[in-house]
């Protein structure tokens, strides 16, 4: 797989502080790409790198294989954490002002916006001013500015931020079919769970140095411990229990059913598979529940950011 993006040996610092330190990147073309962190890590340095906003004390970026430059603006959509409408402007007005900024025939900005309204169901808002809507209704207004020159690489920065459930649903689903269509995407968040259901790769900042990054699923792999979420029905659970203990290392579990099981997490050895773990529980009772254990993109990220 080719990478859109490429940071290499990344470095700023603002004074005596350092931002980003020799922070390397590289976003696969078609990802998204999960950019993660503690507040003050550097996350939003790098992305303001990205986007020429500020430039790096040392290190380079790539963009689609060519050094970045000026030119690259218009192939970069970027939605901040920190919204910039204007707030006495009309909702229309703006948006087709913002979308020839990055290069768009006001023609072509207005039939794509109207189509972005009606997939959205926010037409009735184009003669609307920006200050009579709510901070929710704004952020959609202005993914969609963010989005509508159809650009290679898409920043969003904490988008969910001001939206209720329905609406955030629908932002990631916009966010799915833009990557469907050939998009590739950064996406900053301290939302652990869009993480989950959005990203194929993750990078982690931490006090100004990456100290994780891959493909989700293979980091998932590294960090699970073969432990399985077991329910067991049983006439002697204290029994089972014991000679669970004999062969395997178990500890209380805690998990709801709908029945009165013995409730236990089990790790299985490394020369032994999950399946002589359920022969076992089999011959001990009814199996009621049986699941691994997989590691969630939250414990990991509590998990290495405080070991390092």
């Amino acid at each position: 797989m080719n990478n859109l993006l490429e940071a290499h040996s990344v470095s700023k610092s603002f004074g005596n502080h350092v931002a980003l330190n020799k922070v390397s990147v590289t976003v696969p073309q078609g990802s998204i790409f999960g950019l993660l962190g503690p507040n003050g890590a550097g996350k939003t340095t790098l992305i303001r790198i990205i986007n020429q906003i500020t430039m790096p004390d040392s290190g380079h970026i790539l963009l689609d294989g060519q050094p970045l430059k000026n030119a690259h603006i218009k192939d970069i959509g970027y939605l901040p954490e920190e919204r910039g409408l204007y707030k006495s402007m009309k909702v229309g007005e703006q948006a087709l002002y913002l979308a020839q900024l990055k290069g768009m025939q006001k023609a072509e900005a207005k039939k794509k916006l109207h189509e972005w309204f009606e997939r959205l169901e926010i037409g009735d808002w184009w003669n609307k001013k920006i200050q009579e809507l709510s901070k929710g209704m704004a952020q959609k207004i202005q993914f969609v500015v963010t989005v509508l020159h159809e650009p290679k690489l898409l920043i969003f920065d904490e988008p969910f931020s001001g939206f209720d459930p329905i609406n955030a649903d629908i932002i990631k689903d916009e966010i799915l079919r833009l990557k469907n269509n050939g998009a590739t995407v950064i996406f900053s968040t301290h939302r652990m769970e869009s993480v989950e259901e959005l990203c194929d790769h993750i990078a982690l900042i931490h006090k100004s140095n990456k100290i994780l990054d891959g493909n989700l699923i293979y980091i998932k792999k590294q960090f699970k411990t073969n432990t399985f979420e077991v329910g067991l029905k049983t006439t002697n659970p204290e029994l089972v229990r014991q000679n669970l203990t004999e062969h395997f290392a178990v500890s209380p579990a805690e998990f709801r059913t709908l029945g009165d099981e013995l409730k236990l997490n089990v790790k299985v050895g490394e020369n032994e598979s999950s399946n002589d773990l359920l022969s076992y529980l089999t011959r001990q009772g009814e199996v009621s529940h049986f699941v691994e254990l997989i590691p969630s993109v939250n414990d990991i990220f509590i998990k290495t950011v405080k070991s390092n």
